[in-house]
């Protein structure tokens, strides 16, 4: 969140200054979230955080039965030939090398926009987390997000060169042993749905709100697709920042996209022309 996929490009004076722009930003955003997050009851209700101290568990929520759910159709959906990820459940993963060759390249352009690779490691990774942990699908798809890891993962960063402040996109592509595709998208679909009233998303030395998770229209592409608008608040408490999420399954693969910018401007969606450059470079490349 907050400008992740301005971790920018490797190389180049113009990502340099783009980093140090949005790194900057971040910090800032990121700290006045956190001292807008009331005092201690208040973050617990908000951030959904088990306040018990009587050492009983909890009792399971609806969205406890999700992730259940989730589980058993992704073990239901793993019973595909490996490498056919064209298929409607689940199958095996797609190696590396085969994934990196569906995903965008160094330097390829999509209309006005350019992908690259990160050079600061990758996107909304392993540190993301969220506050409860039902939420964390809506913050990472990282090892570790959901019951399901990826076995292969390609991360590229889109953006408009010149523009020091703009959108970008991060461009994440995950395979997955088994019916592990399916189970994710179940989780995320229980995520929007549990945290539509917002969460906390923790980073190591500071925490973020998200105040508000909205279901938007998801493009027509692959086995599935959904997408959320994420609304954010700001350094002061007034103002709000916008973040979209689209994430495509095609068999065993997902197809993640989340847009944002350094700017309170309301973007509207991720792109078009970059879904749609990355799906048809995608299912051009895996029914061969």
């Amino acid at each position: 969140m907050f400008g992740a996929g301005n971790q920018g490009r490797s190389g180049g004076r113009r990502a340099r200054l783009r980093r140090a722009a949005a790194l900057a930003l971040v910090g800032a955003v990121l700290t006045g979230a956190a001292a807008c997050g009331g005092d201690g009851a208040a973050d617990g209700d908000k951030g959904g955080k088990d306040a018990r101290t009587d050492g009983k568990a909890p009792a399971s929520t609806p969205a406890d039965a999700d992730a259940e759910d989730a589980a058993e159709s992704a073990a239901s959906a793993g019973s595909g030939e490996s490498g056919t990820p064209g298929t409607s459940g689940g199958s095996g993963a797609l190696s590396q090398r085969d994934l990196t060759a569906l995903a965008f390249t160094d330097g390829e352009k999509i209309g006005k926009y350019t992908a690259g690779e990160f050079s600061l490691g990758e996107p909304q990774g392993e540190d993301y987390t969220a506050d409860p942990a039902t939420c964390q699908p809506l913050v990472s798809l990282a090892k570790g997000a959901t019951a399901f890891d990826p076995a292969s993962e390609v991360h590229r960063n889109v953006d408009v060169a010149e523009e020091m402040v703009g959108t970008t996109v991060a461009v994440q592509l995950r395979s997955y042993n088994g019916g592990g595709a399916v189970g994710v998208m179940k989780a995320l679909g229980a995520a929007g749905k549990a945290c539509a009233g917002g969460f906390v998303e923790n980073r190591a030395v500071a925490k973020g709100q998200y105040l508000k998770v909205e279901p938007v229209k998801a493009p027509d592409h692959g086995d599935e697709a959904q997408a959320y608008r994420f609304t954010i608040l700001d350094v002061k408490g007034t103002l709000k920042l916008y973040e979209y999420l689209t994430v495509v399954r095609s068999g065993a693969t997902t197809l993640s996209f989340r847009a944002d910018i350094l700017d309170t401007k309301d973007i509207g969606k991720v792109p078009e022309e970059v879904i749609t450059a990355q799906w048809k470079k995608f299912e051009a490349a895996s029914t061969r």
